[in-house]
């Protein structure tokens, strides 16, 4: 293949990379030349804001302490305003929650209050009259007797009378029976609440 000789005009010609480098060189000294003089013209595009010029940067003033003292009095009241409504919500579930333990509280001195009225009850059974007649009773007899009787006022016939013959008429008892009525004084007899 035959070798085309460069044409004449190519090697005149700038390269394009060495225009767009010597515009670039031009823009920069255009700019720096215009920074320092008061005529600069700058392209503002339709609708855009106007750019603010450094000395109008440089006058406006710093909040003064009067501004700051009437930005932080404006905000004092919602500020209380909202410390007190923290402070009450955390009252009100405070308050839940005592309400809640008085009413568990209620319960429990209702429970012991039933529980101290069956303990009289179960006393009040027992008249001195029905327990003078089992204490001049002989023990085989009064064994015998309160064992027929319901469970509750044969103990509580038996916590009434004098601790050695109750100790007699029970060992006259049978087991199981004289057990029962164990149980029943002992639980009667006993001073704290059962639960």
């Amino acid at each position: 293949m035959p070798m085309i000789p460069p044409h004449p005009s190519h090697e005149r010609r700038p390269s394009r990379a060495i225009l767009l480098a010597a515009a670039a060189l031009a823009a920069m000294a255009v700019a720096s030349g215009g920074a320092h003089g008061e005529d600069v013209v700058r392209q503002v595009l339709p609708g855009a804001q106007p750019p603010v010029a450094p000395q109008q940067l440089a006058r406006e003033k710093a909040p003064d302490q009067s501004e700051i003292e009437r930005f932080c009095s404006n905000i004092a009241d919602a500020a209380r305003d909202r410390r007190y409504a923290l402070q009450a919500e955390e009252l009100k579930q405070l308050q839940a929650g005592i309400d809640e333990r008085m009413k568990a509280l209620d319960a429990k001195k209702a429970e012991y209050e039933t529980w101290l009225k069956r303990r009289e009850v179960f006393l009040a059974r027992a008249e001195d009259g029905v327990v003078k007649i089992y204490a001049g009773m002989k023990p085989d007899a009064a064994a015998e007797r309160l064992a027929i009787v319901n469970a509750d006022l044969a103990a509580a016939i038996l916590m009434k009378l004098d601790s050695r013959k109750a100790g007699v008429i029970l060992n006259e008892m049978d087991q199981k029976a004289a057990a029962t009525l164990t149980g029943i004084m002992a639980s009667a007899a006993r001073r704290v609440d059962p639960s």
